[in-house]
């Protein structure tokens, strides 16, 4: 018995544990908030409908068991089943008691998974928009149509069950006969069956009335258009009359059904329910196919027209693409002089030569410093002192270790150690990186921060931190330890949390070790993903977290996503494919979260922050106009903070995230059209081109880099991506979003539609690769035993026509990470009449300098110039020299100007001089962007 008893009290803590520290976690982030909310939810459904579902069955089975026959009347069929009455008859109450437990807590289970669809509708906010079909708000869809799914799903199981259950007790206890001569039923159970029946025929006639709302959000395959969501011409015309005639069908039946128990006879009740199936195939199955063979085929065109043209709207506004419209670009070059053209190069953009994609190797060999450190395989582009500026950070590597063991793992080597930057427009003499923030600890640029990484993107494994065992900070000159102080992570200092934990993870040793004492605290979930996750179940993540200093810390920033399959007449998009390209197959790291979620509204809605030194999680609401993220805040209060606590600093690091720009441009590779006849021809209907760079058939990544758009007078920080028209590889379209927080356009798309033929990617890398000088270069590298890597193909438009740039890198076989070692410039631009010989030109240089004079025919500059510490070769002063200095100047006018007027304490002047500053500021970055562009030192 004491052995017995220990167990049963061994399993409920191993139980327990599970529970115990998810609680603890919650509470040491500080969203405590999110645990309780979730845990009562789940408790609550799964109590009231596993209660629910118990009582109906239970409730059934005595019922039937109280509606038994006498013995007497029973048939010898029935006493056949004498042994099995006899069986139960002493424990009835108990098999009664256990079916109705075991129902209620499977029924109480699958009830408790609805907390999202229970919360979504307790607490909907209405979108403000309505359907084009019933005139709904479309929160009816997205809120509450999912939760009377669930309601009419679970009646239909509780109807099943309990008619099943009865009919068992019946035929039991005599009520049902199946081979007996006479009655099949007795009047009871007629009646009784006939109840649940007419039941269950409600359920079916209430199905069909929301059936007629389902239309709106019905996916289906759609020739013209692929995945379409919504009514088309059958539905409106066919399917939506059908619904309700057999809605008002499966009423009567269901009245004819609870008329037998009076009648005491099945027999109409079994006519209305044929009538029911036999309308079902020829009202809602065969008659809408007619209407589409012999109505909607002949003319389908116009037939759907109006609903392409409900879709279109739609999709557009779902996606927040509404306001994007293509912009005519010819892709004919408006400037025939060459100098001008070149000018116009440099202040285009800032190319940006250093790939993030395939330099991780070059800082992993020239920062690493040691091996427990590593960096991702793929960097990140921020902007730092306004310059795109390549970020890593020197995170631990937990298979570095020198020597592997459980204290080592989990005790000395706890943390990575610094932020990584370079100048992503230049690289030294030599092909490598130019460092702005280097070394161990690093310095550079950004100043003094905290540069210990004990959360991080490869951080996956628990550390336990701050107790007896001290932990290895870095090595410079000998070891130099640290102990944790921060409050993040739970305390061990207990044994019921020690033992809870040593449950948890699997390893008794966190119950008796002694390098465990007062102070020591576990670190888990280390990772932002995991962590945002954790915090906001509600939110989808994006799939590339990055890294900022912000304020003197390292924190990691998280696009978060709020979604919905319920935005009716709007398409769907499977996320996981949808965000998939060159850079993220095989990459599990920038893999967007819920592969397979099918969704057809998403905003980024949340921008959140998790602190690489304390793990502190900070959820900002981003889209103030969203009803899902105010619906979700309704259901979490106090979870996410205002977009008016965003720290200045830190708002200049937001970005316009990756994963949400390729939903967007795989959206409008078919809804750039509007026209609903040109939208069902797919006439121009374009495709996310093939990475060129790579052999894999992959999507082409989007790419970071400020640049200019047509009509812009300044660079902006953007995203930016290439079209091409389905099956042809021609340049199709151009599209860029202004990616930089702290614009005032932040999130503007804007779409060129090239209207002439422009080679496309795959064109211009084909043209690349034919050149003699590529050519040597290649035979050259492979007789040096050297692998070729081309690195991103930036495309840019200049001037009427576009402006690719590439830069190539070369790694040999005894070298241990790539080099620059040559760009290609190619600018491209349709015939034009009187035959510009600026059509079509690509070149291959030795630097990005070099091959901007040579693609456009200029001539080097010759007046010598000072070499820059880096050792790279500047151009000449340009025009952007005088316009930094004037920059300047003009900034040290307003800063003086404020001063002035803030010793007067005349605010309106104060105000007018920041705004000055503000503006001198901004053209000194720009000007000093464009000289970085040329390898200038301004």
């Amino acid at each position: 018995m004491t052995l017995g008893v220990l167990a049963v009290l061994a399993m409920a803590f191993v139980m327990f544990a599970g529970f115990w520290t998810d609680w603890l976690w919650y509470r040491s982030v500080k969203y405590s908030s999110v645990f309780t909310t979730t845990l009562w939810t789940k408790i609550g459904l799964f109590a009231v409908f596993g209660l629910l579902m118990g009582l109906a069955v239970g409730l059934n089975i005595w019922l039937a068991y109280r509606l038994r026959p006498p013995l007497s009347a029973m048939s010898l069929e029935q006493q056949s089943l004498d042994r099995y009455r006899m069986g139960v008859a002493p424990f009835k109450k108990w098999v009664l008691l256990a079916v109705t437990v075991l129902v209620g807590l499977i029924a109480g289970a699958s009830a408790s998974g609805q907390w999202r669809t229970w919360l979504m509708w307790v607490n909907g906010v209405k979108f403000g928009q309505k359907d084009p079909q019933f005139g709904l708000d479309v929160a009816f869809y997205a809120f509450d149509l999912p939760w009377y799914r669930f309601l009419l799903a679970f009646g239909f199981a509780a109807a099943v069950l309990s008619l099943i259950a009865a009919a068992l007790t019946h035929y039991l206890y005599g009520g049902l006969r199946i081979t007996s001569p006479g009655a099949r039923a007795t009047a009871a159970a007629t009646g009784h069956l006939s109840v649940l029946l007419g039941i269950f025929v409600s359920l079916k006639a209430v199905a069909y009335w929301l059936d007629r709302y389902g239309l709106a959000v019905k996916s289906s395959d759609f020739k013209a258009t692929g995945n379409w969501t919504g009514l088309r011409y059958v539905d409106a015309n066919a399917y939506l009359p059908a619904k309700t005639i057999l809605f008002c069908i499966a009423a009567i039946c269901a009245v004819l059904f609870f008329a037998t128990l009076w009648r005491r006879t099945w027999q109409l009740p079994v006519i209305g329910f044929g009538l029911m199936v036999l309308s079902a195939v020829l009202i809602g199955g065969l008659y809408p196919a007619i209407v589409q063979k012999f109505q909607v085929q002949p003319n389908e065109q116009a037939k759907e027209a109006p609903y392409i043209q409900k879709n279109i709207d739609a999709t557009r506004k779902a996606y927040a693409i509404d306001s994007t419209k293509p912009e005519n670009y010819s892709g004919k070059s408006t400037v025939k002089a060459k100098d001008q053209l070149r000018t116009d190069a440099d202040s285009a953009a800032s190319y940006r030569v250093l790939d993030p994609n395939i330099v991780s190797p070059t800082f992993q060999q020239l920062e690493q410093k040691r091996k427990y450190y590593q960096f991702p395989t793929t960097l990140d582009v921020d902007r730092y002192q306004g310059r795109d500026t390549v970020i890593g950070l020197r995170e631990l590597n937990i298979k570095g270790i020198p020597k592997r063991n459980w204290i080592n793992d989990h005790f000395t080597y706890t943390h990575g150690y610094g932020a990584i930057m370079a100048k992503g427009t230049q690289t030294d003499a030599n092909g490598s990186p130019v460092f702005t923030e280097s070394g161990l600890p690093t310095t550079g640029d950004v100043g003094e921060y905290q540069q210990r990484i004990y959360y991080g993107e490869k951080t996956d494994q628990y550390s336990i931190v701050g107790g007896p065992q001290k932990e290895l900070d870095y090595e410079e000159n000998g070891e130099k330890t640290t102990s944790y102080k921060e409050k993040s992570g739970v305390s061990l200092s207990g044994a019921f949390n020690r033992a809870a934990y040593a449950v948890a993870f699997s390893e008794p040793q966190i119950l008796y070790s002694g390098a465990i004492g007062e102070g020591s605290r576990i670190l888990y979930n280390r990772t932002p993903k995991e962590r945002v996750e954790a915090v906001a179940p509600w939110l989808t993540i994006d799939g590339d977290a990055y890294p900022a200093v912000v304020n003197g810390r390292i924190q990691w920033i998280v696009d978060a996503y709020t979604t919905t399959n319920g935005y009716p007449y709007a398409s769907r998009t499977t996320l996981g494919d949808t965000t998939a390209d060159s850079l993220t197959v095989g990459n599990q790291q920038r893999a967007v979260v819920a592969q397979q979620n099918q969704v057809n509204y998403i905003r980024n809605s949340v921008k959140a922050t998790v602190d690489a030194y304390d793990g502190t999680v900070n959820l900002y609401q981003w889209d103030t106009q969203d009803p899902v993220l105010k619906t979700w805040m309704k259901a979490f209060p106090d979870t996410v903070k205002a977009k008016s606590e965003i720290d200045g600093d830190l708002m200049e690091h937001l970005r316009y995230p990756q994963d949400m720009f390729k939903v967007q441009r795989e959206l409008l590779t078919r809804y750039h059209v509007t026209d609903p006849a040109q939208f069902y021809s797919g006439s121009d209907a374009w495709q996310v081109p093939d990475d060129p760079t790579n052999k894999d058939g992959n999507a082409v990544p989007p790419y970071y880099l400020s640049m200019k758009m047509p009509g812009d007078t300044a660079q902006r920080f953007s995203l930016t991506t290439t079209f091409t028209p389905n099956g042809r590889p021609n340049l199709g379209g151009f599209m860029a979003v202004d990616a930089d927080a702290t614009s005032k356009e932040y999130g503007r798309l804007r779409l060129l539609r090239v209207t002439e033929d422009v080679p496309g990617p795959a064109q211009v890398q084909s043209k690349l690769n034919g050149l003699p000088d590529v050519a040597q270069f290649v035979r050259d590298m492979k007789g040096a035993d050297s692998d070729i890597q081309y690195g991103n193909l930036l495309t840019v438009p200049l001037d009427g026509g576009f402006l690719y740039v590439e830069p190539v890198y070369a790694q040999g076989r005894n070298a241990l990470y790539p080099l620059l070692k040559k760009v290609a410039v190619s600018y491209v631009d349709a015939d034009q009449p009187d035959g510009d010989t600026t059509k079509d030109t690509t070149v291959f240089e030795d630097n990005l300098t070099d091959a901007l004079n040579a693609v456009f025919g200029v001539d080097a500059p010759t007046k010598p110039t000072t070499p820059p510490k880096d050792g790279t070769t500047p151009p000449a002063p340009t025009s952007n020299d005088a316009a930094l200095k004037a920059a300047i100047a003009d900034a040290q006018k307003a800063y003086d100007a404020g001063e002035a007027a803030l010793q007067k304490g005349d605010w309106t002047a104060y105000g007018k001089a920041q705004e000055d500053l503000q503006d001198a500021l901004q053209r000194a970055a720009d000007a000093g962007a464009k000289l970085k562009s040329t390898g200038t030192s301004g």
